[in-house]
């Protein structure tokens, strides 16, 4: 009879966690159009994997009355689980359950799961929706979140790291966030403030909108925070499972490898005719990327967040690469400050987790003007250079057009160790473009001439022979070949292949100083 007894009660408390909310914050949570926590993990994950840890938790503050209402889980609910057969680890906030506010046992649970993804090397998948730290709960509650925090950064670059976002998250819940690898937006609830928006004062006196300045929007096109914006909670998670099929499960693993029906002899004749004979006219770099890429599947990262350079993860032979491409359509594809810290960041979480990168190069130079010089264009411009040099993933580049200065040299050339460098004819590897150089090299001549128009004519063309063409970069073993463009894909798989037993031997040091 005890033991029938024992057992009553144990079904009793797990049903009381499985519905730990108050009914009127349900009824709330349902008028807002948003999921509990546990219906979020069940999209999440495959049915019936999820294994829960810390169901029974509770708070422990006396203070404020909080004594007279302690749910079970404490607002998180936390576990392990498959996404298509492979197990990850994951928590989702309860914003059912005050608020989604993050007290002391509510940061312990998340960091307990968080080092329990280090120590078995799983991906960290977080659902979150909640208002920061819970003010009741006090110091203590400071206390477990900086030990969240800690965990979070000791998990950077060794598991790969989602946050979701799907209510109003704000405070240190957002700080713990944006410690992610990945931060997807749902566009119909997501937001993100680091104070309470509560305490904003272009809020509070209605100048602004919690969505125009926290929504996903503002963070998908100018904090360059969120690199997916989903229509949806469900289509933010599937967002989350597409990019997670690219990556492997920890830093010393592989990515896996998905056969391809897309042969790799294929021949990409279409790019004989995307970039223009005037090398001034723009055109579009995605129609370049997916021309080559398995399947023309690209998975765009940052589509609306410094549109002037294209990143994302595509699949070549079967095996997941990163994509970096300067884009013509936007400021002619110059780097500036807010396109070199996108393609830095991209590529070193690629190197984090064994992902070669392939860069598309078109790039006229750095964007000049004051605002970029006093914003610091120098030292983040370095982060892109210091990103491509620190590398030792495979790293093939491909020449489409202009690969001019400083510029050229920051987007993976050969004498910052790439593996495999090509260009196609229409390639012009230079210090600068021949308006420019010609401007400089023969100012006094053309001072002095009769016809100073038909001079500067004549001499663009003359240094256009000279150093208008990939091969003078080919002769001097800066390029590995020059070659038509329909052949870029089956180049590309052909020097991809071999690079996959890739070693580089680092000496020791404790970490590198990149300019941030």
């Amino acid at each position: 009879m005890a033991g029938s007894s024992d057992s009553d009660n144990l079904d009793a408390m797990r049903q009381e966690a499985l519905n730990a909310a108050d009914r009127i914050s349900m009824q709330n949570l349902r008028k807002s159009g948003r999921q509990t926590a546990r219906e979020r993990i069940s999209i999440l994950l495959d049915s019936d994997s999820f294994i829960e840890v810390d169901a029974f938790v509770q708070h422990r503050s006396g203070d404020f009355n909080m004594h007279l209402h302690r749910p079970f889980g404490d607002g998180v609910v936390a576990g392990h689980g498959k996404i298509d057969g492979r197990r990850v680890v994951c928590f989702s906030q309860d914003y059912a359950i005050f608020d989604g506010t993050m007290g002391e046992m509510h940061a312990r649970k998340i960091a307990k799961v968080a080092e329990f993804a280090e120590k078995s090397q799983l991906p960290l998948i977080g659902i979150w929706d909640g208002d920061g730290q819970r003010v009741h709960d006090g110091v203590p509650s400071l206390g477990a979140t900086g030990e969240l925090l800690d965990i979070l950064v000791a998990c950077s670059g060794r598991v790969p790291i989602f946050s979701i976002i799907l209510g109003t998250v704000s405070g240190v819940s957002a700080l713990a966030a944006g410690l992610s690898d990945f931060v997807i937006l749902s566009d119909d609830h997501g937001q993100m403030f680091m104070r309470s928006p509560y305490f904003i004062p272009e809020i509070t006196s209605g100048e602004l909108t919690q969505e125009s300045l926290g929504g996903a929007n503002a963070h998908a096109s100018r904090s360059g925070l969120a690199c997916m914006v989903a229509e949806d909670e469900e289509d933010a998670i599937l967002s989350a499972i597409e990019i997670l099929s690219y990556l492997p499960d920890h830093t010393l693993a592989e990515p896996e490898f998905l056969p391809s029906s897309d042969s790799p002899d294929r021949t990409c004749k279409e790019l004989n005719k995307i970039v223009p004979a005037d090398s001034n006219r723009p055109y579009d770099m995605r129609k370049v990327i997916t021309e080559v890429v398995d399947e023309g599947r690209f998975l765009e990262l940052f589509q609306t967040y410094a549109e002037n350079i294209v990143i994302g993860f595509a699949r070549l032979d079967g095996k997941s690469i990163g994509v970096v491409g300067n884009q013509p359509k936007i400021l002619a594809g110059c780097l500036d400050i807010d396109a070199s810290v996108k393609a830095a960041r991209f590529i070193r979480t690629c190197d984090a987790f064994n992902i070669p990168v392939v860069t598309f190069v078109d790039v006229p130079g750095f964007l000049p003007g004051t605002v970029q010089e006093w914003g610091g264009i120098i030292r983040h411009g370095a982060k892109l250079l210091y990103a491509y040099a620190e590398a030792t993933i495979p790293k093939l580049t491909v020449v489409t057009r202009k690969a001019y200065g400083g510029a050229y040299l920051a987007m993976s050339c050969k004498h910052l160790r790439s593996d495999y460098n090509i260009s196609w004819p229409t390639g012009e590897l230079a210090v600068m473009g021949a308006e420019g150089a010609v401007n400089i090299i023969h100012r006094a001549e053309l001072a002095e001439a009769e016809d100073p128009q038909s001079t500067h004519s004549e001499l663009v063309e003359e240094y256009r022979r000279k150093f208008g063409d990939p091969y003078v970069a080919a002769r001097n073993g800066w390029l590995d070949d020059v070659i038509e463009p329909e052949q870029t894909r089956h180049k590309l798989i052909q020097a991809l292949r071999p690079l996959s037993s890739k070693r580089e031997w680092i000496p020791p040091k404790k970490h590198g100083n990149i300019p941030l």
